[in-house]
């Protein structure tokens, strides 16, 4: 089945939540016959960045995400959608919105981080929810990735 809609974008980020939506994505992408858009957004702020990093190892980091999330959710696979590979510098939610705008369908996983992040800065799950011009899956965390987080 091909469909010219465009192709599946999800978000990626190395959390367990976000590889189990990129497994959920690529699967849908192979029954869809459509290319999955594999997206990590990553940002580098000099002067407020706490970690001794140049923008190269940044962007070298998401790179790795992006591989590492790939590799895991491709093992076993008799199939594979057509893959593109995107480190983006900038906000996730922002990058996630952009990146599908021409998109069959946005992935991201919500996550279980502690409620001052999202009040802060927000949630990207909740930014794509309603800012996206594409239709949006948000796998929920589980039960197992609640309790690794309040650890």
């Amino acid at each position: 089945m091909s469909t010219n809609a465009g192709p599946v974008v999800v978000g990626v980020d190395g959390t367990r939540a976000s590889n189990r939506a990129l497994t959920w994505a690529m699967d849908e992408a192979v029954a869809r016959g459509c290319p999955l858009h594999v997206v990590n957004a990553w940002n580098y702020e000099p002067l407020a960045d706490w970690r001794e990093v140049t923008a190269q190892q940044a962007e070298a980091e998401s790179n790795a995400v992006i591989d590492e999330a790939v590799r895991v959710a491709s093992q076993g696979r008799a199939q594979l959608p057509e893959i593109v590979r995107l480190s983006v510098r900038g906000y996730a939610a922002e990058v996630l919105e952009r990146l599908s705008q021409d998109a069959a369908l946005l992935v991201v996983a919500s996550h279980t981080d502690h409620r001052i992040r999202h009040v802060v800065l927000g949630s990207t799950s909740t930014h794509v929810v309603r800012h996206a011009r594409t239709p949006v899956v948000v796998i929920p965390v589980t039960d197992r990735e609640h309790a690794e987080v309040a650890r």
